[in-house]
């Protein structure tokens, strides 16, 4: 199976977040294939109940070749033409699955062994599977994770802090405001007053950035609200403690902010000759540890057609990804 016919076969794979043991089983049964035929062996590393990472060996892995399984919603299949496979998933991260196999394939045929491929879940809502791994280390020096970084090494990555913004009131009739307090207004005041923080800025990444990213709230448009929440997401670029600060005093004591999940800005390890470039998206790599070795981040496929309708990658980036995963692999083992 070539690497367009695995890309495809991977988008027709539903595998939202949660729902990934049908791809996992997939590769399970593809890996294993690959490994009778070439002396490695294939494993279910679980991570809860009825899911699970998918991980081949050969040797020792000096280097381990990793990404995701599962896809944002909306499912919808592949198709392709002369050019570019469409789908969920195409680019972010099944066409980066099938080019890392196909670049295992190629190393192994060249007589390239100590090498992995690890392929985890849930990175889209709680890298639940890198979580998992990070537990379970194969010994391996070099981890080259994989995302739509159009196959240019990433020097640094953005952070993520993620809150929740709680606003209580007190209910009336509607006719009546005096008798009430909105929870909904405390939020739109406090919501105001963090769109007008400054954020810090890093040399090499650029600007903090924050979305407001839901607001719910309210029981009735004729009810003055007792309670509303917001999901707030910053982009962090360094320390995070000046920006936890500023949120909070920006807010007061009008809302509870609370904060949900922290992910480091991360700097990555490169490799001479490889194009390079830095992201503002967030990856699985921290979450990992560096128990699985030292990071990189590489792919095929743009992050701006990522989680859209309009997702897919061009058949030339998986091609040349072959070529680039292959090659920094030889070049990590060799240094190794």
């Amino acid at each position: 199976m070539n690497v367009f016919e695995l890309t495809r076969a991977l988008v027709d794979i539903e595998s939202i977040s949660d729902n990934e043991t049908q791809v996992g089983s997939y590769l399970y049964d593809h890996l294993s294939a690959l490994a009778a035929s070439s002396g490695g062996r294939v494993e279910r590393m679980d991570v809860t109940p009825g899911r699970f990472n998918v991980f081949a060996s050969w040797g020792t892995p000096l280097v381990t070749l990793s990404t995701h399984m599962d896809t944002v919603p909306p499912f919808f299949p592949s198709r392709e033409d002369s050019d570019q496979i469409w789908g969920r998933g195409s680019c972010d991260a099944k066409g980066i699955i099938a080019s890392m196999i196909a670049a295992a394939e190629k190393l192994l045929a060249t007589g390239i062994r100590n090498l992995g491929l690890l392929f985890v879940v849930g990175e889209e809502r709680s890298s639940a599977g890198a979580i998992a791994a990070s537990r379970n280390p194969r010994g391996s020096r070099y981890l080259i994770n994989g995302e739509p970084t159009e196959n240019k090494l990433v020097l640094a990555s953005k952070g993520v802090l993620r809150f929740e913004a709680i606003a209580k009131g007190r209910l009336a009739h509607s006719a009546y405001p005096e008798l009430g307090e909105s929870a909904i207004e405390k939020l739109l005041d406090a919501l105001e007053n963090l769109r007008r923080v400054e954020l810090p800025v890093d040399r090499l990444l650029g600007p903090s950035t924050m979305n407001i990213g839901t607001i719910a709230g309210g029981r009735a448009p004729n009810v003055i609200a007792d309670s509303a929440k917001a999901e707030i997401l910053v982009r962090v670029v360094g320390d995070p403690a000046p920006v936890r600060q500023s949120l909070a005093q920006a807010v007061g004591d009008r809302v509870e902010l609370n904060e949900v999940l922290f992910i480091p800005a991360i700097e990555f390890h490169s490799v001479d000759g490889i194009p390079t470039t830095v992201v503002s998206y967030t990856t699985d790599v921290p979450m990992f540890n560096g128990a699985w070795g030292e990071p990189l981040l590489l792919g095929p496929g743009s992050i701006h057609v990522a989680h859209t309708a309009e997702e897919r990658i061009a058949k030339r980036d998986l091609l040349q990804a072959i070529d680039l995963y292959a090659e920094a692999v030889r070049r990590l083992v060799a240094a190794c």
